[in-house]
């Protein structure tokens, strides 16, 4: 935590390196919050896959094909049609990773929403400028 004219100024928030969530600054993370990736234990074992990747990759190819929104069950049957159900969650994982680098944003009911708070059914569009 910085001070800035004795006032305790807390560091921006970050996006978790494998699950997408935001992680909000901790006192525990004070001497490491430049380090800090990941949000848990599980995240950090678990790290980005193959199949995360290439789940992004789908999420993108699909946008560049569309003007509309895709569902994340889109990109988890691009990426394994027969084994896809399982993939959803890593597909709502990879998005909320390309919200954190602004390339897609995620909507419900047409409306932008926080992606680590979104629950219930998304849709994913690439993101509007202007």
């Amino acid at each position: 935590m910085a001070r800035v004219d004795d006032v305790m100024v807390t560091p921006e928030p970050k996006t978790c390196a494998r699950c997408g969530r935001t992680m909000q600054w901790r006192k525990a993370w004070a001497r490491s919050w430049d380090e800090v990736r990941y949000c848990s234990d599980g995240c950090r074992r678990q790290r980005l896959t193959a199949t995360d990747e290439a789940l992004e990759r789908a999420i993108l190819d699909l946008l560049g094909d569309r003007t509309g929104t895709i569902c994340p069950s889109e990109a988890a049957r691009a990426v394994d049609a027969e084994g896809w159900r399982d993939l959803m969650e890593p597909a709502r994982q990879a998005a909320r990773r390309l919200v954190a680098q602004e390339r897609v944003e995620i909507t419900q009911g047409g409306h932008v929403v926080d992606p680590s708070t979104a629950k219930g059914p998304i849709r994913i569009r690439a993101v509007r400028h202007g």
